[in-house]
């Protein structure tokens, strides 16, 4: 198993060295357009693995000659996203980064599994769709994994129990149009609707909807790396182990939920091939119109873009 990961800033450099620490890949490969950032990162993550008693191979690169025959791309390159700034902001400069490290990534490696987590995720997975030819279930964005991980960790917190007992489903766009699915969402089976009361509840949903930018405040000069590397390498770890997982993913739509055209967070069953099954589970008149609104959300985006 080769495994490159495009992007060797936090989210990328952090996303490489879980791979690396649970022994995810034969070779690692970290790739980035800054001179020397990339073979530092690398041999940084290298040299740990005698003390982790890993053994991955782990390169730089400012090229893609070395990523040739991979069998999964996870896109990370952007610039972040700063205090003040939407996820559309981000849209034009990435999307010009994430077309053209696709085009460069799949002429290496055409049999690849693209995982993108650059921002604005939904967008930007339509991007390396397009760009790339392939079929949709090769390529599939890291959304609702992150938020369900947000949403489960805020839940946990309010009402004081492990982490390991919450689970929570989240649909929809990244970031500002993400629909939380609270009567999906349960402590040991049972659903936090019976937990907590409403305000509680749609308290929760708003900081997980603002989950991101809350860190970016806080951070001021960089945005969250350490749960959307996690998140990414989860859905690494699904494909890799052929685990069959049930996790949200921004998958492309054609007819499932009544949309079509259009990247959205749906739940799926991410396996050895990627995504092998979409999953519809009954929504309410009220979910899916937060959904059908997120989906028009990233068309409306998508209609901006000049691939």
């Amino acid at each position: 198993m080769k495994i490159t990961v495009i992007g060797a800033g936090n989210v990328g450099a952090t996303t490489a060295q879980r791979i690396v620490d649970k022994q995810l890949a034969n070779e690692v490969v970290l790739v980035d357009v800054l001179e020397g950032i990339p073979f530092g990162k690398a041999l940084d993550i290298y040299e740990a693995t005698p003390v982790e008693k890993t053994d991955v191979k782990v390169t730089g690169s400012n090229g893609y000659d070395e990523t040739a025959g991979s069998d999964i791309v996870v896109i990370t390159a952007g610039i972040a996203r700063k205090p003040g700034m939407s996820r559309d902001d981000l849209m034009n400069t990435n999307s010009g980064i994430v077309k053209s490290c696709t085009e460069l990534a799949v002429a290496k490696s055409p049999n690849a599994i693209i995982i993108v987590v650059s921002n604005p995720l939904d967008v930007m997975t339509y991007v390396a769709y397009k760009v790339s030819g392939f079929e949709r279930h090769r390529v599939f964005g890291m959304a609702g994994v992150l938020y369900a991980a947000r949403f489960r960790a805020f839940i946990a917190m309010e009402l004081k129990v492990s982490v390991e007992d919450v689970n929570a489903f989240v649909l929809g766009g990244h970031g500002d149009s993400m629909v939380p699915l609270p009567r999906y969402s349960t402590v040991a089976g049972i659903p936090i609707t019976e937990l907590m009361d409403k305000t509680t509840v749609d308290r929760l949903v708003k900081r997980t909807r603002d989950g991101g930018i809350e860190i970016v405040n806080y951070l001021k000069t960089g945005s969250a790396y350490y749960a959307p590397s996690s998140s990414a390498v989860l859905m690494v770890e699904a494909i890799v182990k052929d685990k069959k997982r049930i996790l949200p993913c921004a998958a492309y739509l054609q007819g499932e939920y009544g949309l079509r055209d259009t990247y959205v967070g749906v739940p799926v069953k991410l396996g050895k091939k990627g995504i092998e099954d979409i999953i519809q589970i009954k929504l309410n008149a009220e979910e899916q119109a937060a959904l059908n609104k997120s989906a028009e959300d990233v068309k409306q985006s998508i209609a901006k873009l000049k691939l």
